[in-house]
């Protein structure tokens, strides 16, 4: 290996580091919704940056890594469930898969546009995971009454409660990485290594 592909290496993994240390700091930031889900500040934001910087490749393995502690930090939610099957659900489904999906988000390219579409299509595949445990486990803690609508379909409800707070990751995440796309877009292309 060359010395200046040992220094990429070594650069990546440390920008790796770094960006899922800001995600996991910014999960932690919550706003409870008063439906239910809360929306975090920002916090897949550096893992769809480093998609976007260093390859799907690459940024599959950082959000795995990310997915990881997440479920560290949620391990609590697992002692709901109700059979080892169940268990194996929420930490797949809910965790592990869902928030690696977000390390597809570069496999569009490292334009504008592509970071736009990346944030759209990883953040509704984790939605999809979400939506499969919110009615296949957590249907089973569903109200009668969920936005002054009667619940009698967990689908309809995890639709709800799960599209609820997705939606804003959503439409923030994109807000925020349109924003930062033009100072940030030397980045991105990787023209600062040159």
């Amino acid at each position: 290996m060359t010395k200046a592909k040992k220094n990429i290496t070594v650069r990546k993994l440390v920008e790796s580091a770094l960006f899922i240390a800001l995600a996991t700091v910014l999960s932690l930031i919550k706003i409870d919704l008063p439906f239910g889900g809360g929306v975090t500040v920002l916090s897949m934001l550096p893992i769809v940056f480093c998609s976007h910087r260093w390859g799907w490749k690459w940024g599959v393995a950082t959000a795995f890594v990310y997915s990881a502690l997440q479920l560290v930090l949620g391990l609590d939610n697992v002692s709901y469930v109700t059979s080892a099957v169940m268990v194996f659900g929420v930490i797949f489904l809910d965790y592990i898969i869902a928030y690696t999906f977000i390390g597809f988000s570069g496999i569009f390219g490292n334009s504008r546009k592509a970071v736009f579409l990346g944030i759209l299509v990883t953040f509704v595949l984790r939605f999809l995971c979400h939506l499969v445990t919110g009615a296949w486990i957590w249907g089973e803690w569903m109200p009668e009454e969920f936005m002054n609508m009667t619940m009698t379909n967990v689908w309809i409800y995890s639709f709800l409660y799960n599209g609820w707070y997705m939606l804003f990751e959503i439409v923030f995440t994109e807000i925020a990485a349109m924003l930062l796309y033009k100072p940030l877009g030397k980045y991105f292309r990787r023209e600062d290594l040159k």
